[in-house]
């Protein structure tokens, strides 16, 4: 096939392509199978019909052929993606009542900053949501100051 044949490849709008396959980058996808889908898709089409159909039509024809030859990576991709969500969700604390917590910069005194940063995660755990409920409860029984008590303040 000589390179007139691939003319029609000048309507693929390659961000669009990109979005279809869920990708950041065109980098992402290697040269050598953009070829092989655009050589591909013009033995399946032909270039006469290729260039009549609209732009829109041409990158859904594009994604589908790359998420063909690409099946083995997108699904490498996608676990990785979910093997990094999984570890996020895993490794963040979820506070019970949600919103944001209050830091007494004083209770950060005891905290070593050049620490393994799994220690300092246990810190900030024990130190903070470690507490016991009624001796909290007991102290602010004490107190004639009022507080405001709907949430957590950082």
């Amino acid at each position: 096939m000589s390179e007139k044949d691939f003319i029609w490849a000048i309507k693929i709008d390659w961000l669009n392509v990109l979005s279809e396959l869920e990708m950041s980058s065109i980098n992402e996808i290697p040269e050598y199978k953009r070829q092989k889908a655009i050589k591909s898709i013009t033995k399946i089409f032909g270039t006469e019909e290729l260039l009549s159909f609209k732009p829109k039509k041409i990158d859904k024809i594009v994604a589908n052929e790359l998420k063909e030859l690409m099946k083995k990576e997108l699904i490498s991709r996608k676990r990785q993606e979910d093997k990094l969500q999984d570890q996020i969700n895993s490794n963040i604390i979820p506070l019970k009542d949600g919103g944001i917590m209050r830091i007494n910069i004083n209770d950060l005194k005891d905290l070593n900053l050049d620490g393994n940063p799994e220690d300092i995660v246990k810190y900030f755990y024990k130190k903070f949501l470690n507490k016991d409920k009624d001796k909290d409860n007991k102290d602010d029984d004490k107190d004639k100051v009022q507080e405001d008590n709907t949430g957590y303040y950082i």
